[in-house]
């Protein structure tokens, strides 16, 4: 079956074809970051627009390139939410019209659920159930997955998402937007011991907290002059804090549910430091742990075509009145 995904739910359009919910028979992913940094944060405005633009040279082009015609797609797979509402009308909107026109299914995709999905989709063999670790710019979300159409949330961020706090405290020292990448880039060279960093303490045990650790860096950089090492230290210590917060809570997740598999998506995963944290927390209680290639961990269609096929081979199916969906 070959599916062909649409994703819009914030600053990137992409389009994927994948066959069986395994093989990408090609994605592709335009960006609008670059009209978004000097702003320091995503305009939805300026997403939509461009979304409007692209999306459908891009998905003619990931058609040809799958070496398919427009004929052989069996199923529009897009993401319904959650994510920025102009953002999301595009993608269904075009979705629906290829649907239509196509007379073939349609079904809306959680855009959350589709990031540890993109673990399936380079060939790994993942045994259900298992405990799921969303780490975005938007989301910070646990999840115990029985099925594909059995997802539990065991816990979620209360404030600020891990993304997102990485970001603020980018702007806080300065640095650019986004501010994952610059963050650990100084981590590198930082001491990550050199500041008591904490994040907040939450009334449910597998949820997160990440707004008063940016505001503890705030108060820490108020009347000092930073130079190049201070800003180093700071990036350190602040990433060492936030993904210790992390391994702490997907390790007492997979305890609590008995799970021997621990899969982990979305855009943070891309950070060198994270992965081996978690892989070193995995070898020492005995855990399989999961990460998807890079290229996979932001926003893309390949997992949510991937994620698409799995729904509709259960029997789930979205209609004509398909809306988005923001919580």
């Amino acid at each position: 079956m070959n599916v062909l995904g649409i994703e819009t739910s914030c600053d990137e359009t992409s389009a994927a074809v994948v066959k069986d919910g395994k093989k990408i028979l090609s994605f592709d992913v335009v960006s609008s970051l670059h009209f978004h940094s000097k702003y320091g944060g995503v305009i939805p405005e300026i997403a939509s627009r461009m979304q409007l633009e692209t999306i459908t040279r891009i998905s003619e082009s990931v058609i040809k390139d799958a070496g398919i015609k427009l004929k052989d797609i069996d199923l529009v797979s897009v993401t319904s939410g959650p994510g920025l509402l102009g953002s999301l009308l595009v993608g269904l909107s075009f979705a629906k019209s290829v649907a239509l026109s196509l007379k073939i299914p349609l079904l809306g995709i959680n855009h959350v659920h589709s990031h540890f999905y993109a673990n399936f989709l380079n060939g790994k063999n993942i045994k259900l159930p298992f405990v799921a670790l969303v780490v975005s710019g938007g989301h910070t979300s646990l999840f115990y997955v029985r099925d594909f159409n059995g997802i539990e949330l065991l816990g979620e961020t209360q404030d600020d998402a891990c993304g997102e706090a990485f970001d603020k405290v980018a702007k806080i020292l300065g640095l650019g937007y986004p501010g994952g990448a610059l963050i650990e880039e100084l981590a590198r060279r930082g001491n990550p011991g050199k500041i008591k960093f904490n994040c907040s303490g939450t009334r449910g045990e597998l949820d997160f907290s990440f707004s008063g650790i940016k505001t503890a860096v705030l108060y820490y950089v108020k009347e000092r002059h930073l130079d190049i090492r201070d800003k180093q230290d700071i990036c350190a210590s602040f990433q060492s804090a936030v993904i210790d917060a992390l391994v702490k809570k997907a390790l007492l997740a997979c305890k609590l549910k008995r799970s021997k598999s621990l899969v982990i998506g979305g855009g943070v995963v891309a950070n060198d430091f994270l992965r081996g944290k978690f892989s070193q927390a995995a070898g020492e209680h005995n855990l399989d742990c999961y990460f998807p290639p890079k290229a996979l961990c932001m926003d893309n269609a390949a997992m949510v075509a991937g994620l698409g096929y799995q729904l509709y081979k259960k029997g789930e199916r979205s209609d004509l009145y398909l809306n988005v969906d923001l919580n």
